[in-house]
């Protein structure tokens, strides 16, 4: 057993569908996986509980509730005090929940929601046995809009994408796995991201070595927003980064902040990767044409977004680029539009909206939010569980954007979903602080992870 996050390595995520099956194939072989499961809870209940009262179990009728009883067996061995049922005891050190398990297909009932408002309201810290009851296990979104909220989590035999994307972060707590000693025989539905080196840099490199970043945005008004996205792409360590700002008079430098950053145009920059759209109003519509048709490597934000989502041929010249080639980087809302969805759909279920975007415009869809899911055609869905509140702020969009484009032009042979996840995880392991993160210190804090 061991804390989970944050990762240390790329690990396998397992759906509703897959996980059954890998258990049905171990019990097969370990006719005792619900012994190891209970023992398991137990231990970690020992060390969870506070005080002297009872802990308090709250078993359902299927595998989650089988888990509950030989914990609670284990437990009561070890001379602590058990109190199994729906009813709450006085002052419980624990709550256990033990009700709802990967079978869970519709809203809980009446008697179950009664439940999860006793476990919220007993005052006991609340250790969920493999997902929090009433949390969709493929999709994080609690069913009928009831799931409880743990402040622990032990996942069992497999990780759950529903653990880490949707709301599942706000109900699991502090998530703990114990694979219970099987070895999953199947591929994964999807891979939880863990950390990725920043490219190597040879002792004889120079700044030609590393590429060149166009970033297209900045209109009047919102032109801190291409700033940043170039900022990051220098961060990221570019080694020439270009600004075409939006109505920029042609003598004005490009970032006074910066003066690194250099003015630049498609025209003269046909080789480099574009990060097109941050701040750019509705005018990079008539430029887009020609970005999508001669840059070789784009990543597409915000207006970018929005433009694609309005006109057809914009649609009809992304899907005609070779695969690989495109990364596009949409908020809920953003994604809905492209879809032609409202963002509750998208939010519903993410990983399959992500998947639907990528096959609609032919491109990697980093779909932005807690647990961002980064899809595309041919590659395994990924879901990042790094990062957390303090990104929600004005600017890390662009931030990110900018940095991918600064990792793409130093790995010119990498694809976009390679370059996507390395990116991804970076961007939310430098913003997991409290409090909230400016934009601008996001970069800072970029540019320090090793």
């Amino acid at each position: 057993m061991r804390l989970l996050l944050p990762t240390t390595a790329t690990l396998p995520l397992f759906d509703v569908a897959a996980s059954r099956r890998i258990e049905a194939r171990a019990l097969t072989h370990s006719p005792d996986l619900m012994a190891r499961a209970g023992l398991a809870v137990a231990k970690l209940a020992l060390a969870l509980r506070r005080g002297d009262g009872p802990v308090w179990i709250a078993c359902g009728p299927g595998n989650n509730g089988g888990d509950g009883q030989v914990a609670a067996q284990r437990l009561t061995e070890a001379a602590v005090p058990v109190h199994v049922g729906h009813d709450a005891p006085h002052r419980p050190s624990l709550v256990i929940d033990a009700l709802l398990g990967l079978g869970l297909n519709r809203a809980p009932s009446t008697e179950m929601q009664l439940s999860f408002a006793a476990m919220a309201a007993c005052g006991a810290p609340v250790l969920a046995v493999d997902l929090p009851s009433g949390l969709l296990a493929d999709t994080g979104q609690a069913a009928g809009g009831h799931a409880v909220r743990a402040d622990h989590t032990l996942a069992l035999l497999t990780l759950k994408p529903g653990l880490f994307t949707g709301e599942g972060r706000a109900h699991c707590g502090r998530l703990w796995f114990d694979d219970l000693g099987i070895a999953p025989d199947e591929a994964p539905s999807a891979e939880l991201l863990g950390p990725t080196p920043r490219p190597a840099r040879r002792a004889t490199s120079h700044k030609g070595s590393h590429g060149q970043v166009l970033v297209v945005g900045g209109a009047p008004g919102m032109q801190g927003a291409a700033r940043l996205a170039a900022r990051a792409a220098l961060a990221c360590g570019a080694g020439r980064v270009y600004v075409d700002l939006l109505d920029l008079p042609a003598d004005e430098l490009a970032d006074a902040g910066r003066p690194e950053l250099m003015r630049g145009t498609l025209g003269e920059l046909p080789q480099a990767v574009g990060v097109v759209g941050c701040g750019a109003g509705a005018a990079i519509a008539d430029q887009l044409p020609a970005l999508l048709q001669q840059l070789p490597r784009l990543v597409l934000d915000a207006d970018a977004l929005n433009a694609v989502a309005t006109h057809p041929r914009l649609q009809d010249l992304l899907r005609a680029r070779p695969a690989g080639t495109t990364v596009l980087t949409p908020h809920p809302l953003e994604a809905a539009r492209l879809l032609g969805r409202d963002t509750g759909a998208v939010q519903a279920d993410r990983l399959t909206a992500a998947r639907d975007l990528s096959a609609h415009l032919n491109g990697c869809v980093v779909l932005k939010g807690s647990g961002s899911v980064i899809a595309s055609a041919g590659a395994r869905p990924a879901i990042c569980a790094s990062g957390g509140p303090a990104l929600a702020t004005a600017g890390s969009g662009d931030v990110l954007a900018g940095w991918l484009g600064g990792l793409w032009a130093q790995q010119p042979d990498a694809d976009a979903h390679t370059i996507a996840c390395a990116g991804v995880d970076a961007h939310g392991r430098a913003g997991e602080v409290d409090g909230v993160l400016r934009a601008g210190d996001l970069i800072e804090r970029l540019a320090a992870l090793r």
